[in-house]
């Protein structure tokens, strides 16, 4: 792969442009408004994917959104590599808080990117490191350094929980067929610090509603005579958690796997700056569970947040009223040995025992995931080591993470494969926040590396 780097530099503009084309078009799967979008999407990546090298690509139906699958096989008795991504974003909203508007594409400097990062919605998550894997398979194509066979599966579900996806890999596991699952969808410490996500937590994702009255109410009549929901929702929320930040959710902490010394030790080598985390997200201190590092808390501990929560009269002036309904919307993230769906039956019961006689409680599950961890010593984990290694300078650290793919799981159990998570973004890259964006750095360092986790994966299982 002598002429990768070359090659990269000659072709940058063009990767970035191309790259800036498909940020332009919203793939927004959580709002229908975006349908046509999200399919036109979807064509795109196709063609993406045929231009790369691929030998077969297409769009396969699904109960949801499309997921665009193609393959590059050269021999058969060769691995096989299943590059997993996602074409759907994340809904832009509040767009008033992003600089530039979040569908128009634009490139700035920041202190993290001296050489710039593209700032759009999907911009690192995952359209952009999505991308990585598409020019990788370009360069190993057109420079006959494809050392295995490669199979493509890129989905629009990802941010609305991947319905679809289980249907389509219960029906296409002889085609999905492989040895190793390769996915883009995290992120490393730093630039100067590669590292290797080696686990994900779950995920369990409920909407409660309250409701007391059959009808808003003149708070001046009523008020003080009958429960509001608002108020009780509020209360039924501070009581999910002890002072110290526990979850009091009976059950909940029975299945937690407790780190032991040793590890916890291990992490704690990771390089982490207490301040510049506060800084950066401009808090004046931090908060969690007690006992527990931030980096513990966000990676290797269960949580429990409100991700939204609404009810009444929210317009301009004043309304006074008690509302009839409320609301909120809540995710717990998962740690090794927690069944999501255990978890959403456990909050759900105590959740209702919270409730006064004056309200009705509600609670709907949405979706959730399992936790995940891949072991260092296998050979996917090998390869992509020696991948960062070769392109980094360094060894990469293993890191786990604290975010969800809950798919993750899905493969280990029905495609029997192994899943390794090569991402190259930066906590700061604001995913699912206004001003997403990502390193031009970022994006052609891993569309360096990748192919070089080809190469090594196929040694390795020589």
């Amino acid at each position: 792969m002598e002429n990768l780097k070359s090659y990269i530099n000659t072709n940058k503009d063009r990767f970035i442009s191309e790259l800036i084309e498909l940020l332009k078009m919203p793939s927004v799967s959580a709002d229908p408004a975006y349908s046509h979008d999200v399919l036109n999407t979807a064509e795109a990546v196709k063609v993406a994917l045929d231009k790369a090298g691929c030998d077969y690509v297409e769009v396969c139906e699904t109960p949801g959104y499309p997921i665009v699958y193609g393959e590059k096989i050269i021999d058969k008795t060769l691995p096989t590599v299943l590059v997993y991504g996602h074409y759907d974003v994340q809904p832009p909203d509040p767009v008033e808080l992003w600089d530039s508007p979040p569908f128009e594409p634009v490139i700035k400097k920041t202190e993290l990117h001296p050489d710039g990062a593209i700032f759009a919605r999907g911009a690192c998550d995952d359209k952009g490191q999505m991308y990585m894997h598409v020019k990788a398979l370009e360069y190993m194509t057109q420079n006959q350094q494809l050392p295995c066979n490669v199979k493509f599966m890129i989905e629009g579900e990802e941010e609305v929980g991947s319905e679809s996806l289980e249907w389509f890999i219960l029906n296409n596991r002889e085609k999905l067929s492989n040895d190793v699952i390769l996915i883009s969808d995290t992120g490393m410490i730093a630039n100067d610090v590669p590292s290797i996500t080696t686990g994900l937590r779950g995920l369990s994702y409920v909407e409660v509603e309250v409701t007391g009255p059959n009808r808003d109410l003149h708070s001046g009549l009523y008020g003080g005579a009958v429960a509001n929901p608002i108020n009780i929702l509020n209360k039924m929320i501070a009581g999910l958690h002890d002072e110290n930040m526990r979850i009091k959710v009976p059950g909940f902490y029975d299945k937690v796997d407790e780190l032991s010394v040793d590890e916890r030790t291990e992490m704690a080598k990771a390089p982490f700056s207490l301040e510049s985390y506060k800084s950066a997200i401009g808090i004046e201190d931090v908060y969690g569970e007690h006992g527990y590092t931030t980096n513990e808390r966000s990676s290797i501990r269960p949580t429990l947040d409100v991700n939204g929560i609404w009810g009444g009269y929210i317009g301009e002036g004043a309304k006074t009223v008690i509302p009839s309904k409320a609301y909120a919307k809540i995710s717990m993230r998962l740690v090794p040995h927690q069944d999501w769906k255990e978890i959403s039956e456990l909050f759900q019961a105590y959740f209702e025992s919270l409730a006064p006689k004056g309200v009705k409680v509600v609670v709907k599950p949405h979706h959730g995931g399992y936790p995940y961890v891949t072991p260092i010593d296998s050979l996917g984990y090998q390869a992509a080591s020696k991948a960062y290694q070769t392109t980094f300078g360094k060894l990469p650290i293993p890191q786990r993470s604290g975010g969800s793919i809950p798919i993750v799981s899905l493969f280990e159990q029905e495609l029997k494969s192994k899943t390794i998570l090569m991402g190259f973004g930066l906590n700061s890259d604001a995913i699912h926040s206004p001003n997403e964006h990502y390193g031009i750095w970022n994006y052609l360092k891993g569309i360096e590396t990748i192919p070089y986790f080809y190469k090594y994966f196929t040694e390795l299982n020589q």
